[in-house]
């Protein structure tokens, strides 16, 4: 019945902590190396469901973290003999299951090699059907007589166009720094093909494959880094 804060300053300043056997209230004891004294609470009294913290007190106590009050009627004895009650210092061992886990997912028997490099799959399939569409689009617009540079940025608004309809069926939400990023892709890509086709005396759609090309090695580059 006290705000957070104020629990918190009661158990820093406490020298003995007496509390119900649920993980939590024992670990905030422990963890601040208070002596703790916990008592289960118990089915039989309708306190609880089952007598979980029976266990759960057991398995503290008996590693000297903890005392644990079986008999309410020897609460004042243990209360003495919390005194000289040296409590076990608490080391977490989280960093260790999470390493565990961690190693258990990682190792090859337990993922397929889909799940095991989906990133690069996902964003390579991804990254050949848009310049794929992007490609039809742009060879599409040669019958229409307009600059290269109008046709690769109108050729990429209908690939955007599509994909914003995908997303709409799939109902995907939408990123605005994903269509951010998608807007600079296109500047981008359309520089790198003007230097191309200015600088190395290419054709227009030769300028183009290798445009696509520096860009999804750009687009890897930069989803690893800002992934």
């Amino acid at each position: 019945l006290i705000p957070q804060d104020e629990f918190e300053k009661y158990f820093d300043e406490a020298d003995l902590i007496i509390t119900h056997g649920g993980v939590g209230s024992i670990l905030a004891g422990i963890k601040k190396n208070k002596k703790v004294i916990a008592a289960a609470r118990l089915a039989k009294y309708k306190e609880h469901t089952n007598d979980h913290q029976k266990q759960i007190i057991n398995e503290f106590s008996s590693k000297g973290y903890i005392l644990e009050l079986k008999d309410f009627n020897r609460l004042g004895s243990l209360i003495e003999k919390s005194s000289k009650f040296k409590p076990k210092k608490f080391e977490s061992n989280t960093e260790n299951m999470v390493k565990l886990i961690e190693n258990y997912i990682e190792d090859s028997n337990h993922t397929s090699w889909f799940n095991k490099y989906h990133f690069f799959v996902s964003n390579l399939l991804f990254l050949i059907s848009v310049y794929i569409l992007n490609m039809i689009n742009f060879k599409i617009l040669d019958f229409f007589r307009m600059h290269f540079i109008i046709k690769n940025l109108i050729s990429w608004l209908l690939v955007g166009f599509l994909l914003l309809i995908i997303n709409k069926i799939i109902n995907s939400k939408i990123n605005i720094k994903r269509l951010l990023t998608y807007f600079i892709f296109i500047i981008l890509d359309t520089i790198i093909m003007v230097i191309i086709f200015t600088f190395f005396d290419k054709d227009v759609f030769s300028s183009k494959i290798i445009s696509c090309v520096i860009t999804s090695i750009l687009y890897y580059f930069i989803k690893i880094i800002f992934k």
